[in-house]
């Protein structure tokens, strides 16, 4: 009989902060997305109620009598407060110790690989120090992040494939150990506009300020490269070796690699709720998994009225995504760090995740605290008979006799 394990991962919707936040996050103390936004801004949300958010939240204006879904809460295991190393975790990976350096302490390792790779490589500009790659392609810092964390590979796909800026990145991300290396391009940009758009920020980085560039308007494309991160040891590559449909829709599909898996990018909520019900529709066996971002980046602008419309109109999905479901499906929600809009700040903020679980046969039961965002994955590889991934603990044990049958 034909299992399905539907992933929703809401982005940022954090539930408190972690217990290390005073000694490495303090700008973070206090912090709790998901309570802060029901304070300030009371969404509407009938069916997270129902699953029994408020077994998690305990919110004083919340009333909770039965509920529907079994319960916990999930630590993050990687530093910081990160998607990508929260999707990644999310999907099985043991989080990896990074490190932090602006791109200019890697610049010359950096342009020696390329060089002995093939490539001609020059540094148009001391006074803004980044490197250009066959006069197309630049290799810097990500500004739009936190200081150190990404190094870009940016290039103008109307002179080169994004094949072969893949490629560039993968030599880029082979000698450096920061968090990420980010391949990226977009068309109908030049390799002058690309050069014109390199900035220095206030704390030194260097690199193309991509919205100015418009890389992201036309034909973008994108992919995340990860530090110690093998897409093997995941989830998704664990199910579609053993046969299994896999569908990555949203953001997940932008940090996750698997080969074989339908993609379906996209940024818009609803888009992102319709094409869950749309693989509803199409996978018989295996795994969907999708990332609602507007959250995140709702918290990003500290809009709180924005962040709760957006849960707001996931909650309304969930209504048809619960009917839709058959007796075989299990329905996993959670997220992947917080972004307090509330906290005084506007980046991602250390904070735990809810964990929501309902199967249709299943008797709700607390799975407790959890120590990593990857006892989804491991949950979800249990449930579908698959080899387990690198990271995480099944919680299937937790929830009842039904486990497993059927």
């Amino acid at each position: 009989m034909s299992k399905r394990v539907i992933i929703l991962i809401i982005d940022s919707l954090g539930v408190g902060s972690m217990d290390d936040v005073e000694d490495y996050h303090p700008q973070d103390i206090g912090a709790n997305t998901f309570y802060h936004i029901l304070e300030v801004a009371s969404p509407n949300i009938p069916n997270f109620k129902r699953l029994g958010i408020n077994k998690i939240l305990n919110y004083p204006a919340i009333q909770t009598a039965d509920y529907l879904a079994s319960y916990g809460v999930l630590n993050l295991m990687h530093q910081g407060a990160d998607s990508f190393e929260g999707h990644n975790e999310i999907m099985g990976s043991k989080p990896k110790k990074a490190y932090l350096a602006p791109f200019v302490e890697n610049m010359e390792t950096v342009k020696h690989a390329l060089e002995e790779a093939g490539y001609k490589i020059a540094i148009p500009n001391k006074e803004l120090p980044y490197l250009l790659v066959n006069d197309l392609v630049i290799v810097a810092d990500n500004i739009e992040t936190d200081y150190g964390q990404i190094y870009n590979v940016s290039a103008p796909l109307d002179y080169i494939s994004f094949e072969e800026v893949l490629r560039i990145g993968n030599c880029v991300r082979q000698h450096v150990k920061v968090n990420r290396v980010i391949a990226l391009g977009g068309e109908n940009i030049t390799p002058e506009q690309l050069q014109q758009s390199v900035e220095k920020r206030s704390d030194g980085l260097v690199g193309v300020n991509s919205p100015k560039s418009n890389v992201y308007k036309q034909g973008y494309q994108v992919r995340h490269l990860g530090y110690g991160i093998s897409p093997d040891n995941q989830l998704p590559t664990i199910a579609k070796k053993a046969e299994l449909d896999v569908s990555l829709i949203g953001k997940m599909q932008d940090v996750i690699y698997c080969k074989g898996a339908r993609k379906f990018p996209g940024v818009d909520t609803k888009q992102v709720m319709e094409n869950i019900l749309q693989e509803m529709n199409h996978v018989e066996n295996g795994v969907i998994a999708a990332t609602v971002q507007e959250t995140d980046l709702a918290g990003h602008a500290q809009d709180v009225t924005r962040y709760a419309n957006r849960i707001e109109l996931v909650d309304g999905f969930l209504t048809e995504i619960v009917d839709s479901m058959t007796k075989e499906d299990l329905l996993i929600v959670s997220a992947d760090h917080g972004n307090d809009p509330t906290i005084g700040h506007s980046q991602h903020t250390r904070e735990k995740t809810f964990l929501l679980a309902y199967h249709k046969e299943w008797k709700p039961v607390a799975i407790g605290e959890r120590q990593t965002l990857s006892d989804i994955a491991a949950t979800a590889a249990d449930y579908l008979k698959l080899e387990a991934p690198e990271n995480g603990i099944s919680f299937l044990t937790n929830v009842g006799s039904v486990i497993g049958e059927g």
